[in-house]
């Protein structure tokens, strides 16, 4: 799997990139690396992750229509706000998902690290939800999520993959910056972020 494996890896790192610069060919270039890794994940038995690619297949297509719906002039996604009510809530509900995700895949299968990989399965929904709805918090997210992935990759021998998600954690670092400089130029401009959508003036983990 090492070439197909790269092969996912670097696709996967140019949706990312794409990600981090607003550009909405992301989307499609993301369902390109989440269905080749869902054969990498199954062939490492990581089983939470490799539902997590299905998962993301469908939150790209969603996140696609709607990045398409708020593109501004400079054909870049506007950026959004998160209010915290909505924030402690989704990471409620991806507390619950990884609780009986978790328990799921430790009772009925053999599943390598069933638990912390259900967590960050359960987690990454989240962090590609908040993506999708073009909320600045998901960087955030992403940044957590991919150091613990990196620890998980080098257990399970897949080298080329912790390899990209430390990129990943630099990407999301470089995207944080860039979404965060945008939603401060709309705003200076009069717009505020998390109002209805209106044409934006100002110029963007997460993988995946």
């Amino acid at each position: 799997m090492t070439l197909f494996e790269l092969f996912a890896a670097l696709v996967s790192a140019w949706g990312v990139w794409l990600t981090a610069r607003r550009r909405p060919w992301c989307w499609p270039v993301g369902l390109v690396s989440v269905l080749a890794y869902t054969w990498v994940f199954v062939d490492a038995k990581l089983y939470s992750d490799a539902l997590l690619q299905l998962a993301f297949a469908m939150l790209i297509v969603y996140g696609w229509y709607r990045w398409l719906q708020h593109m501004g002039s400079d054909g870049r996604v506007e950026v959004a706000t998160l209010s915290p009510r909505q924030a402690v809530a989704h990471v409620l509900i991806g507390a619950a998902g990884a609780l009986a995700l978790g328990a799921a895949m430790h009772t009925w299968t053999d599943a390598a690290l069933p638990w912390l990989d259900a967590a960050l399965t359960a987690f990454s929904l989240v962090a590609q939800w908040w993506q999708a709805r073009r909320h600045i918090a998901a960087w955030w997210l992403w940044i957590v999520v991919d150091v613990i992935y990196v620890g998980e990759y080098v257990y399970k021998h897949l080298l080329i993959t912790s390899v990209l998600y430390a990129g990943f954690v630099m990407l999301a670092v470089i995207g944080w910056r860039s979404w965060r400089n945008a939603g401060d130029g709309k705003n200076a401009a009069g717009s505020p972020i998390g109002s209805a959508p209106t044409p934006a003036t100002a110029a963007d983990h997460p993988r995946r």
